[in-house]
């Protein structure tokens, strides 16, 4: 089985045992995916981005689904705090939160990085909607420090909300031949 398809049938069985979904449904349940240029699918064609691949992977499986896109390459926090409102529609059922590789990248504080995703949470709590956070993890080039830091944010935040957690957004991908485009980051 592929990574991608792993990854979607790993999402099946978590919207399975979340009981979020049902085939008795009047209209399609509505997932957004929330984040950066990894949701948003840069550098990939036209229905090869996480979201398209997702409804399709769902569709197939007999779900009666929409993913919409809310990515937005090199998106932070900050960005995706600032727009989580007006990007995530009322109806939206799941949101598939994940930010914080470019806050990482651009060495933005942690602490930061975690009140940003902490407010995000709360909204969406608020809001009624479910979540599954997708972590990400600091580059060892950041030092023990900020790695050690930055790697709590994710678990943390996914206790202390009740979420579900997908603990690195990247496993499977990253460091593997031919998973990567060119840059390195995608």
């Amino acid at each position: 089985m592929s990574f991608k398809r792993s990854i979607a049938a790993g999402f099946v069985v978590f919207l399975a045992i979340c009981g979020v979904m049902s085939s008795a449904r009047a209209e399609p349940f509505k997932i957004v995916g929330f984040g950066d240029s990894l949701m948003a699918g840069y550098g990939l064609g036209p229905d090869q981005g996480f979201t398209d691949r997702l409804q399709a992977a769902l569709g197939a499986k007999g779900h009666d689904v929409t993913v919409a896109n809310a990515g937005v390459s090199g998106d932070t926090t900050s960005g995706g705090l600032a727009r989580l409102d007006w990007s995530v529609p009322d109806g939206t059922q799941l949101v598939i939160l994940e930010l914080g590789a470019n806050d990482m990248l651009r060495g933005v504080s942690p602490d930061i990085t975690k009140k940003n995703l902490d407010e995000m949470l709360s909204k969406l709590k608020q809001r009624k909607i479910a979540v599954l956070l997708a972590g990400m993890r600091a580059a060892p080039n950041l030092g023990p420090d900020y790695q050690s830091a930055f790697d709590a944010i994710f678990p943390d935040l996914a206790k202390k909300y009740d979420v579900a957690l997908y603990p690195f957004f990247l496993d499977g991908v990253a460091g593997q031949p031919g998973m990567q485009l060119e840059d390195g980051l995608h």
